[in-house]
């Protein structure tokens, strides 16, 4: 999998689950060090809560599949990887729909692993989910939770069945925050 680095960009790589503990916990200094013996470069990690940025010549699929592969080989947890570029989650960040007038902090953004189906998301967004808020581009989903995220109907793990897709998700705060670690 391990090819030159011909036209070297940089991906942020999201994995889906993982905890500070138990089954899914990867620690950050340990992945840094496994991304870095796959031969990825400027391996940077933010937070516990699995987002890291990758130096590498490899397509984004090429990245996804040797990530997964490292961490099951070498920490354990099977995890689905999302690994896209800053300009395509900047891109997502744009296109929250819930600008103003909602509190950018109750705001969740969706990225997932391969696009849903039309006919599923047409289906969905036709539902009334009160107070809670979704949007669909395509790429991602925008979810407005007012309320306790704990306790809310929509949430990643429902986008995932009701879509037939995997996803992951982050907050405005983390999403913005990987974008600009891109450019330390």
């Amino acid at each position: 999998m391990k090819r030159e680095r011909s036209n070297v960009r940089t991906y942020i790589v999201l994995l889906r689950g993982v905890m500070p503990f138990g089954k899914n916990r990867v620690p950050m200094a340990r992945l840094r060090e496994v991304l870095g013996t796959e031969g990825f470069g400027k391996v940077r990690t933010y937070i516990q809560s699995g987002n890291a940025l990758v130096d590498t010549g490899l397509t984004a699929m090429e990245v996804e599949k040797l990530v997964h592969d490292a961490i099951e080989k070498h920490i354990g947890p099977d995890l689905m990887v999302v690994a896209r570029t800053g300009a395509q989650l900047q891109k997502v960040l744009e296109g929250n729909p819930f600008g103003g007038g909602f509190d950018i902090s109750r705001v969740f953004f969706v990225i997932f692993k391969d696009a849903p189906s039309v006919e599923k998301t047409r289906e969905l967004l036709a539902e009334d989910f009160g107070a809670e808020k979704l949007a669909v581009d395509g790429t991602a989903a925008y979810m407005y939770i007012p309320g306790s995220a704990a306790r809310s109907k929509v949430s990643n793990n429902f986008l995932e069945k009701r879509l037939g897709i995997s996803a992951t998700t982050r907050n405005f705060n983390t999403m913005n925050k990987l974008i600009e670690m891109i450019h330390e």
